[in-house]
Formats: C-alpha cells, structure tokens, sequence
C-alpha cells in the first residue's frame, strides 16, 4: 500500500501542565512544553500544510488548530471542564474535518481527553494515551503519511 499523501492525517495532541509563561498570545503548539507536544512542534516545525492539520485539546479553550494564539493559563481537566468540552470539541473536529479530509488521525491523549472529542470520523484513527513511551510508534505512523 502507497504511504498516504503529506496533506492527509489529522494528529490531536492534550494540552499539558507545563507551559512557556507569557503574557503575549502565542500559537497553540508553541505554548505547550511538555506531554509529547515538542515532538509533534519538532515533526511540523513551520510547514504550513501539516501543522494546519494539528490540534490542541485545551482543557480551557477546548478544540485549537496549531496556530490559534493562546495565552499562559492554569485548567486542568475536570470532570465539570470535560463535559463543557463535550458539548462544543466534537463539532469542532467535525468542521476541521470537513476542511482538511482525513483518512487518519492520532490522538495523543489520556482516555478523558478522548472521550471529549466522540467518535472520530476518520476510517483509521490510533490512541496512544502514553505516548511518552512510544515515540517510535509516533513516528511510525507520521512517518506513513509522509509528514516531515
């Protein structure tokens, strides 16, 4: 089977406790310093085409595209923030969809973070809810789509 063009896959990376302290609004995958958010930030760097096809799951903002401008903040996700988010991330991710077609997607997040999103529209998505022991695998499959 061909690998997957470089303009497929969709990834959707938790937000993480640790963050770069800013007053200044930044992007969204330039705040977050910790979790596997660097690996992802490393793979995309500033290539356009695959970083619009990366997105946060903010416990406080919900559903962000790499580049949505976000500023230091403290919100871990709780049971109450989790069901907010439930109500407003699954369309998000369906009108992100909707723009940028996807056959794939990875989902680096702990099960809590997944269960906000709801069922992934993608034939083939892949949880790894610990990806700090598994960035082969990451790569592996960022490696399938092409993505540099």
């Amino acid at each position: 089977m061909a690998a997957e063009q470089a303009t497929d896959g969709l990834v959707v990376v938790a937000c993480c406790k640790e963050k770069r302290v800013t007053s200044s609004p930044i992007p969204a995958l330039d705040l977050y310093e910790g979790w596997v958010v660097p690996l992802i930030r490393d793979r995309v760097a500033a290539n356009s085409t695959v970083r619009s096809r990366v997105l946060v799951l903010s416990a406080l903002h919900g559903l962000v595209t790499a580049d949505t401008l976000v500023t230091t903040y403290e919100q871990p996700m709780t049971a109450e923030q989790a069901s907010a988010l439930s109500g407003t991330a699954p369309a998000g991710l369906r009108r992100h969809l909707a723009r940028f077609p996807s056959t794939g997607a990875l989902l680096l997040m702990e099960p809590p973070y997944a269960r906000v999103l709801g069922p992934i529209q993608v034939p083939r998505t892949h949880l790894i809810s610990d990806p700090m022991g598994r960035h082969d695998d990451i790569h592996t499959i960022l490696d399938s789509w092409s993505w540099p």
